[in-house]
């Protein structure tokens, strides 16, 4: 009979969930300063024990099988709360240990999430910072992260979120000058249809809407991309329109170093959308010691741009 308890099995569990996060063998080893090899070995130890195949192994991939799913789905809230016991109790008053893990959005990465990262690591010497880039909204505990950052998405009952970065962003419009010249220029949201236009694809496979505003007006516009990139390769599509390809559509401040120098010059300014800023958020029910002190680091640098003048 299979033996289905026991706290020995606990390193096996944490394994078999960098296994299932990572979708392989040798990305969970790197993940844990491991072999390959011995987390094979823990892996079928853990099968053995509880009696049923938790992965489906083929030369090319290994998949999660239903039951591995389920206990995934079930241990995985469970063990990020041991771990953030584990840095609490390992972390003093004045030094913070452990592992800080966040998944956020490639947007943040240009000139938000930088900055914090620097300060945050300068200051407690004693964290690992482990940063996962993606454009979809994940949930955070299952991904085995801390917390993540994202653009107003609906957040569950059970999270917080605070406001990080920015609170009021803008989409902006812009174009070289070369390309401009000899062109007539766009008046309205329309004319952009005419224009040779620089588009970017969610990994989804859905297009970055280009939806413009002016006063209470609000208009979409699908212009067929003369090219077309990914939103990883943003920094791309903005040199494209500096040598003059075509005009693209990004947030503002990517494009203002651009627009100061007049590599780039404002298209149709008058129509550029707000936005809400960027949001760190993570579970209420546990929080590390690391994502604490990141959480408190994020309040200090909002705080010149929120405090009442004198």
């Amino acid at each position: 009979m299979a033996n289905n308890g026991g706290l020995e099995g606990l390193d096996d569990l944490g394994v078999f969930l960098a296994v299932a996060e990572t979708g392989g063998f040798r990305s969970a080893a790197k993940r844990l300063n491991l072999s390959p090899s011995t987390v094979s070995e823990k892996i079928g130890q853990l099968e053995a024990r509880l009696g049923v195949p938790l992965l489906l192994r083929t030369t090319r991939s290994v998949r999660v099988t239903d039951a591995g799913a389920q206990l995934a789905g079930r241990i995985t809230p469970l063990l990020n709360e041991a771990r953030a016991a584990l840095q609490d109790a390992a972390s003093s008053r004045s030094e913070v240990r452990g592992l800080l893990r966040l998944n956020v959005t490639g947007a943040v990465m240009v000139d938000i999430l930088p900055d914090l990262i620097e300060r945050f690591v300068r200051g407690h010497p004693r964290v690992r910072v482990e940063i996962v880039v993606e454009d979809r909204l994940v949930d955070i505990t299952a991904a085995g992260c801390d917390a993540g950052i994202r653009y107003g998405e609906h957040l569950a009952q059970d999270v917080i979120a605070v406001p990080i970065g920015p609170r009021i962003q803008r989409v902006a419009l812009a174009a070289s000058p070369a390309y401009l010249a000899g062109r007539d220029r766009p008046a309205q949201p329309a004319d952009l249809l005419d224009h040779d236009c620089i588009r970017l694809r969610f990994s989804s496979g859905a297009m970055v809407r280009w939806e413009l505003e002016r006063g209470d007006q609000t208009v979409t516009v699908d212009p067929p991309g003369r090219l077309t990139l990914g939103v990883d390769a943003s920094a791309a599509a903005i040199d494209f329109a500096r040598q003059g390809l075509g005009i693209v559509g990004t947030f503002e401040n990517w494009l203002e170093p651009h627009l100061r120098s007049g590599d780039l010059v404002p298209v149709l300014p008058e129509w550029w959308p707000s936005f809400e800023g960027p949001w760190l958020y993570f579970s209420s029910r546990f929080m590390s010691a690391p994502l604490r002190a990141f959480v408190d680091l994020v309040a200090e640098a909002r705080a010149p741009a929120t405090a009442p003048a004198a």
